[in-house]
């Protein structure tokens, strides 16, 4: 047997425990009882436990190494040298991780994750504050085992994000938000569309059949697709061929779950979009999650919420959901494109989502780089949400406690959401000089269109470009917020008549 033979042998077995924790992780998300959850948690601590142990063994190691020799360097294909090159890098990191404490770190954050939705539903910040802390200590923990040399806020940014920085995203948010905040004043004092309009049951069922619907509409392959309900929407996938999301159905509000699909939609196009060549390699796994962001936002606001995406396809949305018959698109538009203060992150405006994600992030850095403690958070949280969106959260379900992600430790994703905003306003200037306008794209149904230059750009590398090197190819500028905000600008002066 070959030294590739041996690595490919021992690489295999990698990909199916990852392909068996991630099945485990959709059950706990989706289907499995609560009375299950703790057994299924005890299973991933397990396997995870072993992934790693597998992953960062002296063997597997030796492997790695041995292909990255120059000799045998060079007799790779590109895909295998792209593999091994980030390979030998991760696996140098985490081998500096004791086997011991990362089974402690997959206790402790399995155990926060659980707490989590329990105290949501129950407005109990008290039962969360403890699993909380030991998250954030265990995160610290591991940063220190990792990237001993440098900053930890900055070793988590690029954990989501790589080569991005505090300061830089200091500086791009910063352009945003002074621009941002006078503009959504100005909007917040127009008068609104009638929301009654929507205000109407509409079983899950249907809702269901509409957002399959319209992933399959954005060019999802629905053979390689899945969809479930869950608290907290989500994508992931155990293969390229086995792409899922997730979604949370609301019987008295269609437009959150109508745009959590499309937004799901976008990573899940993504991900099925990756060339077959980077299969079961590090090319497939996309971890530049500002660049993933960037997509799902796309679909779900520059093309979701733009009215053209949706008058091709309004009679077979009258067919699924006919409570909308004495709707128009001119009025469904409108209503989609409301701007308003409000509380929850996922439920926002395309507008007022850009603070939500500030607010986040400016927490995160005071948890990592000022030391604000767990005990300050909901008064923070609170004070913030005042100063942003000038909003006081009226429980801890619809403030400090209504997201996941810092429940299952992924701090330093949050500035991702907005970074793929910001991506999206150049991306979108790429596009239009190479497409004409998007508008006429949309209008004549041709979104798939829209989808194969994205797919040509972007999706089909996967992770063998970073987010900066996307920028460069495809926009030849470096990262700006300018564009976003003459989009915003574009928009919401025409829409609210700013003018």
């Amino acid at each position: 047997m070959t030294l590739l033979e041996q690595f490919r042998q021992k690489d295999q077995e990698l990909v199916y425990l990852r392909h068996a924790l991630t099945l485990m992780h959709w059950d706990l998300e989706t289907t499995a009882p609560d009375g299950a959850k703790e057994k299924l948690s005890d299973a991933m601590t397990f396997f995870s436990t072993e992934s790693f142990k597998k992953s960062t063994s002296d063997e597997y190691y030796n492997l790695v190494c041995a292909l990255a020799a120059p000799e045998e360097f060079e007799r790779l294909d590109d895909v295998m040298k792209f593999h091994i090159r980030k390979l030998k890098r991760d696996l140098e990191k985490m081998r500096r991780v004791p086997a011991d404490f990362y089974e402690e770190y997959v206790r402790t954050l399995n155990a926060s994750t659980i707490a989590w939705p329990k105290a949501k539903q129950n407005n109990d910040w008290d039962s969360y504050k403890e699993p909380l802390k030991n998250t954030i200590e265990a995160v610290k923990k591991m940063q220190k085992y990792t990237d001993p040399d440098k900053e930890i806020y900055d070793s988590l940014i690029d954990q989501y994000e790589e080569g991005m920085t505090c300061e830089t995203i200091d500086r791009v948010f910063e352009e945003l938000k002074k621009e941002l905040v006078p503009l959504v004043e100005k909007v917040t004092s127009k008068p609104q569309p009638d929301h009654s309009l929507f205000t109407m049951y509409i079983p899950t069922h249907k809702q269901d059949e509409l957002c399959r619907f319209l992933v399959e509409y954005m060019g999802m392959d629905m053979n390689r697709f899945a969809q479930a309900q869950t608290e907290h929407p989500f994508t992931t996938n155990m293969n390229l061929d086995d792409v899922r999301i997730t979604n949370h159905y609301h019987e008295n509000n269609i437009i959150a779950p109508i745009f959590s699909a499309i937004h799901e939609g976008g990573h899940a196009l993504f991900e099925q979009n990756i060339d077959h060549k980077y299969e079961f390699t590090e090319g497939a796994n996309v971890n530049y999650m500002g660049l993933h962001e960037s997509q799902s936002r796309f679909f779900e606001n520059v093309l979701g919420r733009n009215i053209n995406f949706w008058k091709p396809i309004w009679p077979r949305v009258l067919e699924i959901i006919p409570e909308f018959k004495d709707i128009t698109p001119q009025q469904f538009h409108r209503e989609i494109c409301r701007v308003e203060n409000s509380m929850i992150r996922t439920d926002a405006d395309e507008l007022t989502y850009c603070l939500h994600v500030i607010l986040r992030y400016e927490i995160e850095r005071d948890i990592f780089i000022g030391g604000a403690s767990v005990d300050d958070l909901p008064d923070m949280w609170n004070r913030k949400m005042k100063e942003l969106l000038h909003i006081t959260p009226e429980s801890y379900s619809e403030g400090i406690l209504q997201d996941m992600h810092w429940s299952d430790g992924s701090f330093g994703y949050f500035p991702s959401y907005l970074l793929g905003s910001i991506y999206d306003g150049m991306f979108l200037e790429a596009m239009e000089k190479s497409l004409g306008p998007v508008d006429d794209i949309l209008a004549a149904g041709d979104i798939k269109k829209i989808t194969a230059w994205l797919k040509e750009n972007i999706h089909q590398y996967g992770s063998t470009r970073t987010s900066n090197q996307v920028l460069e190819a495809v926009c030849g500028k470096e990262l700006s917020a300018k564009p976003l905000i003459s989009y915003f600008t574009k928009r919401y002066s025409t829409l609210y008549n700013l003018h």
